[in-house]
């Protein structure tokens, strides 16, 4: 089904017409999504226009936090002469924040209720923490964050407890260790982003290069590994997984569901 096909569907004829296709229904904190989440691309790819599109779809749709500032005239004219300067770091930020704010409310007027609207932050940034309360605070469904072990966010979203916090890992031993440090925090994943660091744009969840090839980032291994993790620790139907990298086909999305993951 095309994309105006698909957007005179009502939204209650969704769950029937992905059956149909083979799609199981991806199923995060009591709301029901297509089992497509269209990930962060940044300088400025997936911002409000294509996170609302996928949204509004039934999907989940996500803005890249990355220096969104170049998507607006007034942010860009106020810091564009900042850029080479060393000590400018903190007015960058600022404006890249107005226009998140600005991205999320855009997206989630345009989305028209339906689907999330995501926004991706990568940990390693050294604002990762303002990034992840103006997004909190502008109104995202889900925080998705990855580049690092977020181990924090649960302490950074305590105050807004309905906000999905979806972090992204590469490997069993991760998914692992931040699933109990979550525990101690009171806190658990409402899914879980897995990566593989050779298929997924250049965001390597690998400590070597070398390591990239390394059979436990395949999805047929660390898929099944954290889900006997998950039922060795009882969480087998409270964590969804998401695979991301190398999957563009309908056969792709198939096999990863048979694994038990959405795509």
């Amino acid at each position: 089904m095309d994309t105006a096909q698909r957007s005179n569907v009502s939204p209650e004829q969704w769950p029937a017409l992905s059956d149909a296709a083979g799609l199981h229904p991806l199923r995060i904190r009591g709301k029901t999504l297509l089992p497509i989440v269209q990930g962060g691309m940044g300088v400025g790819v997936s911002a409000s226009g294509l996170a609302s599109a996928v949204a509004r779809l039934g999907g989940m749709g996500t803005i890249s936090s990355v220096d969104l500032r170049r998507r607006h005239e007034d942010l860009m004219a106020a810091t564009a002469h900042l850029d080479k300067e060393p000590d400018a770091r903190e007015l960058i930020d600022t404006a890249n924040l107005v226009a998140l704010d600005r991205e999320i409310r855009a997206a989630r007027e345009a989305s028209q209720g339906q689907g999330w609207i995501a926004v991706n932050v990568m940990k390693a940034l050294s604002a990762y923490a303002s990034y992840v309360q103006q997004a909190l605070e502008s109104g995202a469904d889900a925080l998705v964050v990855g580049a690092g072990l977020p181990l924090d966010l649960p302490d950074l979203a305590k105050d807004h407890p309905d906000v999905a916090l979806i972090p992204i890992l590469s490997d069993a031993r991760g998914v692992q260790l931040l699933v109990r440090k979550w525990e101690k925090k009171g806190r658990l994943p409402d899914a879980i982003v897995i990566e593989n660091p050779r298929l997924a744009g250049g965001h390597l969840g690998a400590a070597k290069v070398a390591d990239l090839g390394d059979a436990r980032f395949d999805f047929e291994v660390v898929i099944p590994q954290v889900r006997e993790f998950f039922r060795q620790a009882g969480y087998e139907r409270d964590i969804p997984l998401i695979a991301a990298g190398g999957i563009d086909s309908h056969a792709d999305i198939v096999r990863l569901q048979a694994l038990g993951a959405a795509g």
